[in-house]
């Protein structure tokens, strides 16, 4: 497939982009460590692999702007000189960077943080305080130096972040701004903070420079903009001098999920739409577009100018290369778990990428030509196993890839039947066009034994997890089934217990509760989370409030432990599950002894007491109780004397947990 909307160039007038692409800002925390090669190698990955346009990391313009203490900022020549580093890098590799300037205002993790009114946000442990007029004078000017400062850096522009709830968002909306002066009160006086920082910007960085203004589209919170508002105020930042409206959705504090896996691809280039025709400037859609297919799309349907993709850059830094070259199979997909980019981020960890662990790792983890070539057999063809295979088979080698399955995927294919996880699907096949580039050699449908892995010089074991026995009475009745049964296809009656409230576990209860998955039908998903017209309801939020569609069974999720069930899920994703099956009216229940599984349901008892013995009645019983490591061929293998290395769910299963897997995979690759 051509992709002729994607990859034209866009005009501004003083400078030219290459394509349609935007890498989207992104906190990966990399600034913030103070290795600039390591920043520049990141940023310049990306430029050398096509992208028009890169937009960093939010920068702060001040302490008290700041998302957290010791987050990164231009604030003294040294930082100047650090930032031209990556500019230059960037300017080597073809690519044009801006730097984002981000003021968290009442987001900030920080005693300092300002806000238009001192209401505290339900995500953050500080009330802000309240600038009079004199901090608003000073939180202007250091945005404004902020930009100078960049361009100074060598940056070929600035974003300014208005949008996500952040400081310029805050004095949007009732909801956050109180003020009864200049700064407050009627539209045109809550709007005037973005549009004076957007004019004096402007004038301060002069008529060749980019100056995006990043600008809640929806903000999917309680009082949140009309879509009039929305327009007056993207023609008023017109007016003030912007080269682009980026689009933002939803604030940090909205309870619905805008970039999860769960969400549709693309799922709000219709509210982009609605500003086309509205101003001459361009205008960036954004949010789970993770493929030239959808971004192509998008942009012939002219519900954009121009399109941003964030994390499929933390994915692979060459996806507009590759897309250009007829060569999209082998982009590695942002299958947008949040798991390595997001989680880390909110857990003051480095970002980087389940599918790809060398983003933000370019200088530390490195995939050399090898000097000798060696026979290299894996065995197992899951996450850990196909990503050593590939990476060691791209290094030189020469791989064989055993599994006893007649496909590759390992539970990925298991995870890819479950609604809301579809995006699996694509990263299986990606897997598989990249066995066929990289020339492994790949054996199926055999069950490999010790003796079939004499004479390769190294042998690596990725035989994944098994379900762990739970040892519960009567857990051998006919209507007792394990996740992988359930996954497969065996037939589940209509009132299940789930035993264990893990990843897998709630997986499992997606899958038995939803008919036909809403990640798949945009309108679906819209009703199921209350996602409205701004134009019709303020901040987009339904006002029938969400209405999903009625459980395909009644289902209750039990564990044996008394804290909140799904506690161990994704920091930025867990509360999205819980929701969802909330909505769906699953019943949770921690703290409980399985005492016996009989013909009629499960007997429990509560764990403290070990009293109250009650009856949940159920059809079916699916056993989601953990996973063992499968290692009986590593325990052949060291009876025989071979060797081995053990990676994946055959060296740690306490959880399936495919991020450790590809990354330990990939690190071994390199090492061999």
């Amino acid at each position: 497939m051509t992709y002729p909307h994607l990859l034209k160039p866009l005009d501004l007038g003083f400078t030219t982009l290459r394509n349609r692409v935007l890498m989207g800002s992104m906190h990966t925390g990399l600034e913030e460590a103070g290795d600039w090669g390591r920043v520049a190698a990141f940023y310049g990955a990306r430029a050398k692999g096509g992208v028009g346009l890169i937009v960093t990391g939010g920068m702060a313009p001040n302490k008290e702007g700041a998302v957290m203490p010791g987050a990164a900022g231009l604030f003294s020549d040294e930082d100047i000189a650090n930032h031209a580093t990556v500019t230059a890098r960037v300017h080597t590799e073809g690519g044009k960077i801006a730097m984002q300037i981000l003021h968290a205002g009442r987001y900030g993790f920080t005693p300092e943080c300002v806000a238009p009114s001192a209401i505290k946000s339900p995500i953050s442990m500080f009330k802000p305080n309240e600038l009079d007029e004199a901090g608003i004078e000073k939180q202007i000017a250091d945005i404004v130096t902020a930009a100078t400062r960049a361009q100074q850096a060598g940056y070929d522009g600035v974003e300014v972040m208005g949008s996500e709830g952040y400081f310029l968002n805050q004095f949007l909306v009732t909801h956050t701004n109180k003020r009864v002066d200049r700064w407050g009160g009627s539209f045109e006086n809550r709007m005037r903070l973005p549009v004076e920082v957007v004019k004096r910007v402007r004038a301060a960085v002069g008529p060749e420079f980019i100056l995006i203004y990043r600008l809640s589209m929806i903000d999917l919170t309680p009082n949140g903009s009309t879509w009039a508002e929305v327009v007056q105020l993207a023609k008023a930042i017109e007016a003030a001098g912007a080269s682009i409206i980026n689009s933002g959705i939803g604030w940090h504090e909205a309870r619905i999920p805008t970039i999860a896996t769960s969400v549709p691809r693309a799922a709000f280039a219709w509210v982009t739409k609605k500003l086309m025709g509205e101003v001459g400037i361009p205008v960036i859609t954004s949010n789970r577009i993770n493929t030239p297919e959808v971004a192509e799309e998008v942009l012939a349907e002219g519900a954009a100018d121009m399109v941003s993709m964030a994390r499929p850059f933390l994915a692979d830094a060459e996806f507009v290369a590759k897309a250009a070259a007829g060569k999209a199979a082998l982009i590695a997909p942002c299958i947008a778990c949040n798991q390595a980019c997001l989680d880390h981020t909110f857990s003051l960890k480095m970002s980087t990428c389940l599918v790809n662990p060398r983003a933000c790792n370019e200088t530390e983890l490195v995939l050399q030509p090898v000097e000798e070539a060696k026979q290299i057999a894996v065995v197992g063809a899951g996450p850990a196993g196909l990503s050593t295979a590939i990476a060691a088979a791209q290094r030189g080698h020469n791989v064989t890839l055993f599994d006893a399955a007649e496909k590759i995927g390992g539970q990925l294919n298991l995870a890819k039947q479950v609604p809301g996880k579809e995006e699996f699907k694509g990263f299986v096949a990606w897997y598989g066009a990249m066995l066929e580039d990289s020339g492994v050699a790949v054996k199926l449908g055999k069950k490999v034994q010790a003796e079939d892995l004499t004479g390769f010089d190294e042998v690596v074991i990725a035989t994944g997890a098994k379900p762990r026995d739970p040892e519960i009475k009567g857990q051998n009745l006919p209507h007792v089934l394990s996740y992988t049964e359930v996954l497969r296809g065996a037939k589940v009656g209509e009132r299940v217990a789930v035993i264990g409230a893990g990843g897998i576990g709630f997986d499992i209860c997606e899958y038995l509760v939803t008919g036909e998955s809403p990640t798949l039908d945009l309108e679906a998903w819209k009703a199921e989370w209350g996602v409205g017209d701004p134009s019709i309801s303020r901040g987009g939020l339904a006002g029938n409030g969400p209405q999903p569609e009625p459980p395909t069974r009644a289902v209750t999720l039990l564990q044996r432990k008394s804290t909140k069930l799904g506690k161990g899920l994704g920091k930025t994703t867990g509360w999205i599950h819980r929701a969802a099956l909330k909505m769906k009216g699953v019943q949770m229940v921690g703290g409980v002894i399985y005492d016996e599984i009989t013909p009629e349901g499960l007997v429990v008892s509560d764990i403290e007491t070990r009293e109250h013995r009650r009856l949940i009645e159920a059809d079916t019983i699916v056993l989601c109780a953990g996973q063992i490591p499968e290692r009986s061929l590593a325990d052949a293998l060291e009876a025989a004397g071979i060797s081995c290395h053990i990676i994946g769910g055959a060296d740690v299963a306490s959880e399936l947990d495919a991020k450790r897997a590809i990354n330990q995979g990939t690190r071994l690759a390199a090492s061999l």
